[in-house]
């Protein structure tokens, strides 16, 4: 190879080289205009990881890089709901999944969703988060009791809590007094507790685990794929069905952030939260069977309450609806009120879908 001919190789590699550079440090500036920070505070391996790998995958891909989501799970940025609705309020952090109960600490009235025995079903519960006019009006209300917290859905954070116990199988109200049973730090959910005889326990989700191994507390109000998920089954050995709340999972943006975005990103991103939504409504349905013969492998017994049972325990939690409206006033009744409507609503279009599916 002549001199010549080698001096052009070395002059086309280096151009190569200072393009390729260029290329990169370009990409790198241009790599995202939006940044979404999403903490939680469970496992890599649990639902709301895995549901936030849906709505990165669908906004990055989507967006072609123009948002980026950075996921930070196990209470890294922040270990308590408290904790990380705080962050999203002063713009620390920008998606967050909490629950019904605990917005509640924010805005009572938003407490009638988590009314003991409302909602009958998995069908009835979607169909009534899937209200968008519903939804609408407790984002606004929310905004104006939390500011920057915009509520972008309501989806399933787990299937439905059912009183779980460490020594004693509960199968009526009765059998829970005395018991010192784990809640969310949230009214409704405390109240039920002591209403029933019991000591409620609020407890932040990462202390569950310890507080139920030392005997702190003597059980916690969840569903099975939690329980078998977290290995809450080395202490939980009695499950009562008694199915009390539906595991709203109320999952919260940045307000301030999002309003930022041009409606095409934002667009983007309401259609990830709804994948999303897919992913956390089937997890527990297609866990659970798993989740039941797990428990039972380890010792774990299982009770299903009688129609007569159920109706004991839902005559036993009345004095908690009285409790919510005397906090909440007339505000809370409107809402109740809406939310009961909602709800027949829901029925009532169910029965008519199964009248067209029988005929």
């Amino acid at each position: 190879m002549s001199k010549n001919s080698s001096k052009t190789s070395f002059i086309k590699k280096g151009l190569a080289a200072l393009i390729g550079s260029v290329c990169f440090m370009s990409s790198a500036a241009m790599a995202a205009d939006y940044t979404i920070i999403a903490p939680h505070v469970t496992s890599l391996d649990g639902y709301n990881h895995q549901s936030l790998l849906v709505f990165k995958n669908h906004v990055e891909s989507r967006s072609n890089g123009a948002i980026e989501v950075e996921i930070y799970p196990s209470g890294q940025l922040c270990s308590s709901a408290k904790e990380c609705i705080s962050g999203v309020q002063q713009e620390l952090y920008d998606y967050f999944q909490t629950t019904i109960p605990e917005l509640a600490n924010f805005w009572d009235p938003i407490g009638a969703f988590d009314l003991p025995y409302l909602l009958p079903d998995d069908r009835i519960a979607e169909c009534v988060y899937d209200d968008e006019a519903l939804i609408k009006d407790v984002r606004a209300k929310l905004l104006e009791n939390a500011p920057n917290v915009r509520l972008m859905m309501v989806s399933n954070s787990g299937g439905w809590r059912s009183m779980a116990t460490t020594k004693k199988q509960i199968k009526s109200p009765a059998d829970v007094n005395g018991l010192k049973l784990r809640t969310v730090p949230a009214k409704i959910q405390q109240e039920l507790v002591r209403t029933f005889g019991g000591s409620p326990t609020p407890l932040a989700w990462p202390e569950v685990y310890t507080a139920l191994s030392t005997g702190v507390v003597d059980g916690t109000k969840n569903g099975v794929v939690d329980i078998v998920m977290n290995r809450f089954n080395e202490s939980i050995k009695f499950i009562t069905l008694d199915e009390h709340a539906y595991m709203g999972g109320a999952w919260v943006f940045n307000d301030a952030k999002f309003k930022d975005m041009p409606d095409n990103l934002k667009k983007i991103v309401i259609d990830g939260i709804a994948a999303q939504n897919q992913y956390l409504r089937a997890f527990p349905k297609h866990n659970e069977y798993a989740a039941y013969e797990e428990f039972k492998k380890t010792g774990g017994t299982v009770y299903n309450p009688s129609a007569e049972e159920k109706q004991a325990f839902i005559d036993a939690s009345k004095p908690v609806r009285d409790f919510f409206l005397k906090e909440s006033g007339e505000e809370g009744q409107v809402w109740l009120t809406r939310f009961e409507q909602t709800i027949a609503n829901c029925k009532k279009s169910l029965d008519e879908t199964y009248q067209y599916q029988l005929n």
